[in-house]
């Protein structure tokens, strides 16, 4: 599988799954005690409603036999349908993906669509797999779930390492064992079987409307706004080509392969050209060679960290300068970071929220392949921007209400809301 890819939808990209959790429960305890959870509403919450490990025995192109590991977490699906993404990694495990599913229900919650969380994936590594092994796997991965997946039940969607053509498979295969063409069981597929225009670049938009949000709240304008993205895959490079449509100066962006600078501004065409024929940034003439450190800490107006995990410490948060962080990757600021941010006054979109644009239009795509009717690009951004724009605001009114960090007004909103649906509903049993 080629960097091309590699996956730009839902991203998630957090190997550790420690990491992954401690990070996850330190915002939801806080946020737990500032709504004061009943104890038993409180374990209901935290634990997965399901949780699925399959084995998956498919015949090599050589003739061997090897048996993979499959995973399926449902997280929570007190507000609908859960959704979330299937990742292919060799270092995946069951706690990891458990976490990265309570993720998903928060972030549905956040932005108000009628899904709960989940999160699949398969231990393997897709770049010493051929085509073939890579359908068979999805493939068996698929008939071994047909009773957990479904487009009133659970819906999956690419992840790290996976894309289209694996969710198209996904779609086949259980289309031939329901006998009937079904669209709606996945989303990211390609348009010409049912995916959505705008689905995308959907993250990147997400990013930049949130960004532009918070920086009206704080009297910031973009004209001219000193920009820097960490991570130019498809998040972070659609992330600085709109906000440098929108007046931003983008003044640093970095990948895998180093960072660069330029005072008065990249061209973000010339640097997204670059990599769609270098593969990574290495090399690009446009900008004066920082290290990722130096990136994360020029004196800039917003930091929209896109490539990874844990990127923004204790070690450097203090050295950061930015005013707004808009956060496009899962997980980027460690829990520890969160108050020394927040003691300087950065305003910190939190990935539940700022990189929520993705899920979204996978929302859109399930309700056009429901309706089998399709909108047009104008109509998806449009939608795309009313509810990014609705869910800051609710954030922005959660963390004044609360006088808290917009990250943890974000888990009080997003936990209150399922617990009150949880109430209402009840427990059956």
């Amino acid at each position: 599988m080629t960097k091309s890819e590699i996956s730009y939808y839902e991203p998630a990209p957090i190997p550790d799954h420690k990491n992954a959790l401690e990070s996850m429960m330190a915002r939801f305890d806080v946020a737990a005690e500032i709504l004061g959870l009943e104890s038993g509403v409180y374990q209901y919450l935290k634990t997965p409603v399901k949780q699925v490990i399959v084995s998956i025995p498919i015949q090599m192109d050589d003739g061997r036999i090897r048996v993979f590991e499959g995973y399926r977490v449902i997280h929570n699906n007190v507000l609908g349908p859960s959704k979330g993404g299937v990742r292919y990694a060799p270092d995946i495990t069951l706690d990891e993906v458990k976490a990265l599913a309570a993720w998903m229900t928060w972030k549905c919650a956040v932005v108000n669509i009628p899904f709960g969380g989940a999160k699949g994936g398969v231990k393997c590594d897709p770049s010493k797999l051929t085509k073939v092994e890579l359908e068979k796997i999805t493939r068996r991965y698929t008939a071994n779930l047909l009773d957990i997946f479904g487009p009133d039940q659970d819906v999956p969607a690419p992840d790290m390492n996976t894309n289209e053509q694996i969710m198209a498979w996904i779609m086949d295969t259980y289309s031939m064992h329901v006998k009937r063409t079904e669209t709606a069981v996945v989303t990211g597929k390609p348009l010409i079987i049912g995916g959505s225009l705008g689905r995308r670049e959907a993250t990147g938009r997400g990013v930049m409307i949130v960004t532009l949000a918070a920086m009206e709240k704080l009297g910031l304008k973009p004209k001219g706004a000193r920009v820097a993205v960490q991570g130019f895959g498809n998040v972070g490079s659609v992330s600085a080509k709109l906000l440098e449509e929108a007046g931003c100066t983008i003044v640093g962006i970095s990948d895998i392969s180093g960072g660069y600078y330029r005072s008065d501004g990249i061209d973000i065409n010339a640097a997204i050209d670059w990599v769609s024929h270098h593969g990574t940034l290495e090399g690009f003439s446009r900008g004066d060679p920082i290290s990722q450190d130096e990136l994360l800490t020029l004196d800039v107006d917003v930091l929209v960290p896109a490539a990874k995990e844990d990127q923004i410490t204790a070690k450097n948060a203090p050295r950061i300068k930015a005013k707004i962080i808009a956060e496009g990757a899962n997980g980027p600021t460690s829990a520890e970071a969160d108050p020394i941010l927040q003691e300087k006054g950065i305003v910190v979109i939190p990935d539940i929220l700022a990189n929520a644009g993705g899920v979204t239009v996978s929302y859109f795509e399930w309700v056009q392949n429901r309706q089998g009717y399709f909108w047009p690009l104008d109509q998806v951004n449009s939608r795309l921007e009313r509810v990014m724009v609705e869910a800051f605001q609710n954030v922005w009114e959660s963390a004044e209400r609360y006088n808290v960090s917009l990250r943890i007004g974000a888990y009080v909103l997003a936990i209150d809301k399922v617990q009150q649906a949880l109430k209402i509903r009840g427990i059956y049993g």
